[in-house]
């Protein structure tokens, strides 16, 4: 996968292995409709990975919630055809909100299958990451099937840890953020050997 040309911020174009452009941005309103019209080409076990339960449509109502983040909290990527909002389709959605705390993060992360295994799960993920770093979150963590290993192997290979969980068929990986460096105190301006003397 690579990337050209610079953009506003969460802002970039990206062309698959298979030469196919994208742009990823940050989520927008009018993604409602489209992401409605994707749901309905995903396969059942796509579905079951990303919301954990079987969903036969995605309702209006969800729709606009998904594409209506909290920003205060909530931060979402979709990865869609380089056309305007409401005209493109979306492959891939990308969101992490905040906890009240503020210390903690959740995430999910879709990919069709249409555009899955070139790399863009784990590039959407960074881009959480990141956002969470800035924001001073401590940990990002999310809840993945049993059953699902490539995005297992995904976290794995990023850092995140596994943890089990009470509900069965579900495992919790982890990722621990570093604490923000401080910053450098400023040393004060030595005084020169002019200052101070008589004229």
């Amino acid at each position: 996968m690579a990337r050209r040309n610079r953009m506003p911020p969460w802002h970039e174009h990206v062309r698959l292995a298979n030469g196919r452009d994208l742009l990823i941005r940050p989520i927008r309103p009018e993604d409602a409709g489209p992401m409605q019209a994707a749901f309905t080409l995903l396969e059942p076990d796509e579905i079951r990975q990303r919301f954990l339960h079987p969903m036969k449509e995605l309702s209006r109502q969800q729709a606009e919630q998904l594409t209506r983040p909290d920003p205060r909290r909530d931060f979402a990527l979709v990865a869609a055809e380089p056309l305007p909002p409401g005209e493109a389709l979306v492959g891939a959605v990308a969101r992490i909100s905040i906890h009240d705390d503020g210390r903690e993060a959740e995430f999910a992360i879709l990919v069709s299958h249409y555009i899955n295994g070139m790399g863009l799960g784990r590039h959407l993920m960074r881009r959480l990451v990141r956002w969470a770093k800035g924001r001073k979150v401590q940990r990002v963590y999310g809840h993945v099937l049993e059953s699902n290993l490539p995005m297992q192997a995904l976290a794995a290979s990023l850092g995140f840890r596994r943890e089990a969980t009470p509900e069965a068929g579900l495992v919790r990986v982890v990722l621990d953020l570093p604490p923000p460096k401080p910053k450098a105190a400023s040393l004060p301006s030595l005084p020169s050997e002019t200052d101070g003397a008589k004229t």
